[in-house]
């Protein structure tokens, strides 16, 4: 059972290296088996610069995979039973994988099973495993959710001889957000966790699928710092699957104003720019917002490519600002403790530009910063943080991080 369909991938940061050696240990003597048995997958969080909110609608979208991950330690059973430990979460949970999909019951080890879910619409699962999850980093907005999910998959899939290309884990990992947990997002997330590399931005065009690895340009060099909130509702109790229906109203109004077909499930990347152009004014008042907010990510994306690929980083992270500023203008996403991360960071000294990641309702915001300044920016966004939001002490941390590889089992 080599899973030979996906790489192996450098550790990083070097806290993850004291990580994957206690995973191993602790996995090896709570299954009685010995180290030599145990595979660990890591999963990396990601961040979106640039196409927020608008992978739910077929948009355009960008991704940097981070250096720091979910880390999942396994040994495969001869059983049909998925036994799964987390090391931030109590309980054991136990998954039967012969048997009819589990309900959701809202703890953490809902994407455990929603893993079981979506592969038994593709194949039968004969052989379970016992795992030990550790997200060993606070991870709240960078997408630790489909992290875990993309983790699971890659372990059920390598315990029962059946790995499959990150096109097909896109889709399954699609099927546990949308299906089984209920949250109506698009496929940015697990895309820019499976298909990103260390230094090149993930292009996604989420409508066709097709996605391509941009080099930073020549002389470029970035860092980020993360600066969590302390929020960390899940995104199925935000208005998020609000925010989606909203932007759906749009599409149909503007399709609908220039006597054009309505699908079914109408998307605003079936609205043609120009449509948006002279029909806007139509728009109830939110739904403008919400369909200005996309056209806006759309040409930030396309530009922002554009700077990228010339190492153009003071204009790269001026749009990623702007990008911030329409999330919470536009999209009406956001709350008194983001917004003041965003502001927080936008003027430190050293940072290119920031914005909210993790739906705008909860989780973190993240900066770009000029490396060398990681630390300094890290320091001064915490402390002026926490002077506004005092009740956030003990909740919220910074720490800075850099771009990193996909998905991929550990040697």
């Amino acid at each position: 059972m080599t899973p030979a369909s996906h790489p192996s991938v450098p550790v990083s940061p070097e806290e993850a290296e004291r990580c994957v050696r206690t995973l191993r240990r602790e996995l090896a003597a709570w299954a009685s088996a010995p180290e030599s048995a145990v595979s660990v997958v890591r999963s990396p969080y990601r961040f979106c610069p640039l196409g927020a909110h608008v992978d739910h609608q077929l948009g355009e979208v960008t991704g940097l995979a981070l250096d720091r991950a979910l880390l999942m330690a396994f040994i495969a059973r001869d059983d049909a039973l998925m036994v799964v430990r987390s090391r931030q979460f109590p309980h054991t949970a136990e998954i039967p994988l012969d048997r009819p999909p589990q309900p959701r019951t809202g703890d953490w080890a809902d994407y455990a099973r929603g893993a079981a879910y979506a592969l038994q619409t593709r194949l039968a699962l004969r052989r379970g495993l016992t795992a030990l999850v550790d997200g060993y980093c606070n991870a709240g907005g960078l997408s630790s959710s489909a992290a875990a999910g993309v983790a699971y998959l890659l372990a059920l899939e390598t315990v029962n001889d059946a790995p499959m290309p990150p096109v097909e884990n896109i889709e399954l990992d699609r099927v546990i957000e949308n299906e089984y947990i209920g949250l109506d997002n698009g496929i940015l997330d697990q895309s820019v966790i499976l298909l990103s590399r260390a230094g090149h931005l993930t292009y996604l065009d989420c409508q066709s699928g097709q996605s391509r690895l941009v080099p930073l340009g020549a002389g470029g060099d970035v860092s980020m710092v993360v600066l969590f909130s302390g929020l960390r509702a899940p995104l199925s109790g935000t208005d998020y699957n609000l925010r989606v229906q909203e932007c759906r109203q749009a599409a149909a109004h503007l399709l609908q104003a220039a006597h054009l077909p309505v699908p079914a499930r109408p998307f605003l990347r079936a609205v043609p720019l120009d449509v948006f152009a002279r029909y806007g004014h139509t728009l109830p008042a939110q739904l403008k917002r919400r369909a200005a907010h996309f056209f806006g990510e759309v040409t930030r994306v396309r530009q922002g490519t554009e700077l990228w690929a010339t190492g153009d980083l003071e204009g790269f992270g001026r749009l990623v600002s702007e990008s911030g500023l329409s999330s919470i203008e536009n999209y009406e996403c956001g709350n008194r403790y983001l917004r003041s991360a965003y502001e927080v960071l936008c003027g430190c000294p050293g940072v290119y530009g920031s914005r909210f990641s993790g739906g705008g309702f909860r989780g973190c915001c993240v900066a770009l910063v000029r490396p060398g300044c990681e630390p300094e920016v890290a320091r001064e966004a915490l402390s002026r943080y926490l002077r506004a939001h005092a009740d956030m002490v003990g909740r919220a941390e910074a720490y800075f991080c850099r771009s990193g590889e996909g998905a991929g089992f550990l040697s």
